[in-house]
C-alpha cells in the first residue's frame, strides 16, 4: 500500500471511529432505558394504549413523549387510541371518560418519573413521529418541550 493510500485509509478509519462514538454517546443512556422499563411495568402507565416514555435524562431534566398538546385537540388522535370513539362528538360521555383516562395515565407517568432521586424536573414534548405514523399533521411549532413540571 502506498503512502497515501495509508494515510487516507487512516484518517477514514479515524472519521468512522469518531462517529461511531458520537453516535453511541447520543444513543447510549442506560438510565432512560431503566426508567421506560419502570414505566412499562406500571399497570396504569402500561395498561393505556400510548406508551408514555422517556426520549432522555439531561442535568435531572427527564424529557416525556406525549401525543398532547395544546395545538392538537384531543378529539384527532383519541380515536387512534380508542377506534370505537370515531366520529364522536368532543362532549361525548366516552370522549370524555378518554380524555380523563389520558390525562390520568399520562400524570402518572410524570409523577413516577418526577419521584426518581436523579430527577429534578419533568418535560414534554410532542411525539411527532406516533402522530406522523397514524396519520396526525403537528403543526411547527405544536408544542413547547420545555412546558414541564
Amino acid at each position: 500500500m502506498d503512502r497515501f493510500t495509508r494515510s487516507y485509509s487512516i484518517v477514514l478509519g479515524l472519521f468512522a471511529l469518531a462517529a461511531c462514538a458520537l453516535w453511541l454517546h447520543s444513543t447510549w443512556q442506560p438510565r432512560v432505558w431503566e426508567i421506560n422499563r419502570m414505566l412499562e411495568a406500571d399497570p396504569l402507565v402500561a395498561n393505556y394504549p400510548y406508551q408514555f416514555r422517556v426520549l432522555s435524562l439531561e442535568n435531572g431534566v427527564a424529557t416525556l413523549l406525549t401525543p398532547r398538546s395544546p395545538a392538537i385537540p384531543a378529539i384527532q388522535f383519541i380515536p387512534i387510541l380508542y377506534p370505537q370513539l370515531a366520529g364522536k362528538d368532543q362532549d361525548d360521555p366516552a370522549m370524555v371518560k378518554a380524555q380523563a383516562d389520558l390525562v390520568a395515565s399520562q400524570r402518572r407517568a410524570m409523577d413516577l418519573v418526577g419521584a426518581l432521586p436523579d430527577v429534578q424536573s419533568v418535560a414534554w414534548t410532542l411525539d411527532l413521529r406516533w402522530l406522523s405514523d397514524h396519520g396526525v399533521q403537528a403543526p411547527a411549532n405544536a408544542f413547547d418541550a420545555n412546558a414541564g413540571r
